[in-house]
């Protein structure tokens, strides 16, 4: 059976690291921390020759190696244009566009159109680009993404460290006050979004429409949604959490990831990145 091998040279570590920790997003074939485990489960990976497990260590200097059977191995690379708001030779941050997976088993995600659309880095440990978080199939906004191992392990951190500041808009329906905090739990685990009502017009079908500035404090899969849903505001156009008969069919789902703010793990700059939001919101309340 033919068999592709993806080879790196480890550069000098502060400090050692187990090998699924830091192969994370090194290999093409391997690059999420699930496909890694399964590769050293798979006795795929050699580290100097010797076949690695999850027990290994990596020191610095080493020679890693990935060996797996190609069929395994993407076959096509994913033509997607993507718009690139930032990048450098550490991380990239990109609009994500409605309609498609940031990762997963499909084809068409984000994950695989970001080596087509993004600089590869010189660094010595430069890696498969990664989304170091989420955004919802239908969420259109700012994603971030880590172009080096040591990167996406930083920015993993960050968000484990609750460093880094999100913030959304959406549209919502029916009456609001002027902000809020929601502690709805999500997935029974304690959550909390605060909101600031921007803006508001009158509808004829939904009562009003309310344009929203989100501040989520945790990271709950769904969590806005949810949120904005548990008090009877749902977001427009959400099919999941919507009422009925006040469902928007069609338009997508108003809710959008605007900016993202921290601190850069290299560089120690702080960054402040926009995505402005999509027509389809700003013209919804638009003076008549």
């Amino acid at each position: 059976m033919p068999t592709k091998t993806e080879i790196h040279q480890v550069p000098q570590l502060a400090k050692p690291i187990r090998m699924q920790d830091y192969g994370v997003g090194l290999f093409t074939a391997a690059f999420t921390k699930s496909a890694l485990k399964k590769a050293l489960k798979k006795r795929y990976i050699k580290v100097n020759g010797l076949v690695a497990n999850t027990a290994t260590f990596i020191r610095g200097g080493e020679t890693i190696s990935i060996t797996i059977p190609e069929e395994v191995s993407p076959k096509k690379k994913l033509i997607l244009a993507l718009t690139v708001l930032f990048e450098d030779e550490y991380l990239a941050v990109i609009h994500k566009p409605a309609g498609i997976l940031v990762s997963g088993n499909s084809f068409k995600t984000i994950a695989n159109a970001l080596p087509q659309n993004l600089k590869r880095s010189t660094l010595p440990d430069v890696a498969t680009p990664q989304p170091v978080h989420r955004l919802d199939y239908a969420t259109t906004g700012i994603l971030l993404v880590g172009k080096t191992s040591s990167s996406i392990r930083a920015l993993n951190k960050l968000f484990e460290n609750k460093e880094v500041k999100k913030t959304y808009y959406a549209v919502a329906i029916g009456e609001m006050e002027a902000s809020g905090s929601i502690t709805t739990e999500v997935d029974d685990k304690k959550s909390l979004s605060n909101y600031t009502l921007m803006k508001s017009v009158p509808s004829v079908r939904f009562g009003k429409l309310n344009l929203l500035q989100l501040e989520p404090e945790t990271g709950r899969r769904h969590q806005l949604r949810i949120h904005l849903s548990s008090i009877g505001n749902p977001i427009l156009g959400d099919k999941d959490y919507g009422i009925e008969n006040l469902i928007l069919n069609g338009k997508g789902l108003y809710l959008h990831a605007y900016s993202i703010e921290f601190k850069h793990p290299f560089t120690n700059e702080e960054l402040s990145l926009k995505d402005e939001l999509p027509e389809r919101f700003t013209k919804l309340f638009v003076e008549k």
